[in-house]
């Protein structure tokens, strides 16, 4: 693993910390593995401070457990872990599309269309990180609509919760179409600002979300 000129510690502890986050989330590490200390050195060929500094960021993500005198594990996310995330992921955005059909502006609706206009074209293309990008511009437009500088905060910083721990997980092409419908729902509602087909919509939606999260961690 090559260093880099820029605060090379820091930069180690990242990738580090990059590379077995997306083991944990591919299943790589098993839900209880061992991951230690002088493996993860002999392999990327680095000291074991920047492992340890890894290693302490992942456990703050939920992503590793520390066991005093006998090591790190790897805990990545169980199927309960997941309903919980959606559970209160639903609450939250059932509050911004209410609020956002009760709030938008007609500019707001035309760059919401055109988001989703984009999603349709890169979905077409078959482009997964592309349209996951417009997908996520998409909700950033809704959290403005809404009104709430408070509420987009929330949402915002759990939107980062989960770019980090599910960094290396992406949709298949399989998923494309799905999504992309369940877009379009919810765009037609909150353009019409009807409140209760858009609380509709994002609910099918993250039910949709939290089945393909389940699918891709292999959840029981």
């Amino acid at each position: 693993m090559d260093k880099r000129a820029k605060d090379p510690e820091t930069t180690l502890k990242d990738e580090i910390a990059d590379i077995i986050r997306d083991r944990i989330l591919k299943g790589e590490y098993y839900i209880g593995e061992k991951i230690k200390e002088t493996s993860i050195s002999a392999e990327m060929n680095v000291s074991r401070t920047p492992i340890r500094e890894a290693f302490k960021q992942l456990g703050e993500e939920g992503l590793l457990d520390y066991v005093p005198n006998r090591g790190c594990f790897a805990k990545g996310f169980t199927k309960r872990d997941v309903a919980d995330i959606y559970t209160v992921r639903e609450a939250l955005e059932q509050i911004a599309v209410t609020w956002a059909c009760e709030r938008i502006t007609d500019q707001q609706i035309t760059k919401l269309k055109e988001q989703f206009d984009l999603m349709d074209q890169y979905t077409a293309k078959k482009d997964t990180k592309k349209t996951l990008e417009l997908n996520s511009a998409f909700h950033g437009i809704i959290y403005e609509a809404a009104g709430s500088r408070f509420l987009a905060q929330v949402l915002n910083s759990y939107k980062d919760y989960l770019d980090k721990t599910r960094k290396s997980v992406l949709y298949t092409t399989d998923y494309l179409d799905e999504i992309r419908e369940e877009h379009k729902e919810l765009f037609e509602a909150i353009s019409d600002r009807d409140i209760d087909r858009s609380v509709q919509a994002i609910h099918d939606h993250l039910a949709g979300s939290r089945r393909r999260a389940e699918a891709m961690w292999n959840l029981k």
